[in-house]
């Protein structure tokens, strides 16, 4: 069963309402499929979860028609960003708009579009660098009371699915948890059973429903098969709200899918939205590599996970910061030692390349001549350090020594360190 094994192998600390999109970094690259908002809508209702009518646009015309379309009694809409990030009701556009997410006359939506569309959103989960905003969501301005918080993750303790939801929700449910860790409800779903109607009416009271508690009970179900049919490793809805009429509303939601799961979810797949990525990321996973981008300035190979962090931690032992992370595996081919090289030099803030290979199923004359045919493609204009070790070593070294490229050698891990930190001089 995916969803267990996923469950068993998901982070062992569990934060109650942890967004997958931390800003704090985590030195593997785990390919989550993120989601925009209103295309989580449209999957949830398909199964049956209410969420609030809405219209994603493109361009601003598009905006003023759906804005027409859905301005009800009010005359209002709700416009929203469209970024896979948190914080966009308190972001900043670079151009200096404040607010990611408006409530605005209809008639003004397509005036306030323009200042939207294309525009980069900086949020305190996206970084200085922001994220563009390619698409709004112009939804219908609803009257919600009764906010709540509702998520299904995974947890490793029980290897299976953990609902997380709270009576108060709306706002930080990390703080709240925090603050009042009395008032967060914890509940362990058996696989094979589902999440029961018994238990879906135990979550509905804990919520303080003021509707119908059945019908309640019907939508937390709803959400949790929204969860195991599309293989997701989060569903998390904040608000979960009641409208004016006591009808259960999935307010605003955040989805993300697991990976493993692309053979069997291609049109959820298909939804990945390269734009909102680190491009050098998406380069890299094109070609099977295991990168993440640091802000350091010299440059990381290495094969297997634990050599590359070893060795970024003694580039800062040394004085220096990795500017990246970057496993090319056990069975690397030559062509993704040339690719790994191509997103490596592409990046200005590198002042010096580190290759730490330990060859074992990697062989270290493959490597070497991934190298050479690198330098030839793409040329490298920075001090280059290479330290090689295991299968095929020598053979390796010699199509180094052959090149007649200006490479540094390193004996071990510690020297290659330090002669990457003195080439930075």
């Amino acid at each position: 069963n995916m969803l267990r094994h996923a469950a068993v192998f998901a982070g062992s600390a569990l934060r109650v309402g942890a967004r997958v999109a931390s800003e704090a970094r985590q030195l593997q690259q785990i390919r989550y499929l993120n989601i925009h908002e209103y295309q989580g809508a449209e999957l949830m209702a398909k199964h049956g979860v209410r969420v609030p009518p809405g219209i994603a646009c493109h361009t601003p015309d598009e905006v003023a028609a759906a804005a027409a379309k859905l301005s009800g009694d009010s005359g209002e809409v709700v416009v929203k960003s469209q970024v896979l990030a948190g914080g966009r009701g308190l972001g900043t556009f670079k151009s200096g708009l404040k607010g990611g997410v408006h409530i605005v006359p209809a008639g003004d939506a397509k005036a306030l579009s323009e200042k939207m569309l294309g525009q980069v959103l900086v949020t305190k989960q996206t970084g200085e660098a922001g994220k563009p905003v390619n698409a709004l969501l112009v939804a219908e301005k609803m009257t919600l009371v009764n906010e709540m918080y509702f998520a299904i993750l995974l947890d490793r303790a029980s290897a299976g699915p953990m609902v997380i939801a709270c009576s108060e929700g709306g706002t930080s449910i990390e703080d709240l948890a925090e603050s009042h860790p009395e008032k967060i409800i914890k509940m362990k779903i058996d696989l094979d059973a589902g999440l029961t109607q018994a238990q879906a009416l135990e979550l509905a009271e804990g919520l303080r429903v003021s509707g119908d508690a059945n019908d309640a009970a019907k939508q937390l179900r709803a959400l949790y098969d929204v969860f195991v049919q599309s293989d997701c490793t989060m569903l998390e809805v904040n608000p979960l709200a009641e409208t004016d009429e006591k009808l259960l509303v999935a307010a605003d939601a955040k989805l993300n899918f697991d990976d493993n799961a692309e053979y069997r979810q291609k049109a959820l797949f298909a939804l990945r939205d390269h734009s909102q990525e680190d491009p050098r990321e998406v380069a890299a996973g094109a070609h099977d590599l295991n990168y993440i981008g640091l802000d350091g300035n010299i440059g990381c190979m290495v094969n297997g996970a634990g050599l590359a962090m070893a060795t970024m931690d003694i580039i800062s032992l040394h004085g220096a910061s990795p500017a990246n992370f970057l496993d090319v595996g056990g069975n690397a081919s030559e062509q993704q030692v040339v690719e790994a090289f191509k997103i490596l030099t592409a990046d200005k803030k590198v002042k010096a390349l580190l290759v730490n290979i330990f060859g074992g199923i990697m062989k270290c004359d493959v490597i070497a001549s991934g190298i050479v045919n690198a330098a030839k493609q793409v040329g490298i204009q920075v001090p280059l350090i290479v330290r090689l070790e295991g299968t095929n070593v020598e053979a390796g070294k010699e199509i180094l020594k052959a090149s007649g490229m200006d490479i540094i050698a390193a004996d071990d891990l510690d020297d290659a360190a330090k002669k990457a930190v003195a080439a930075l001089a």
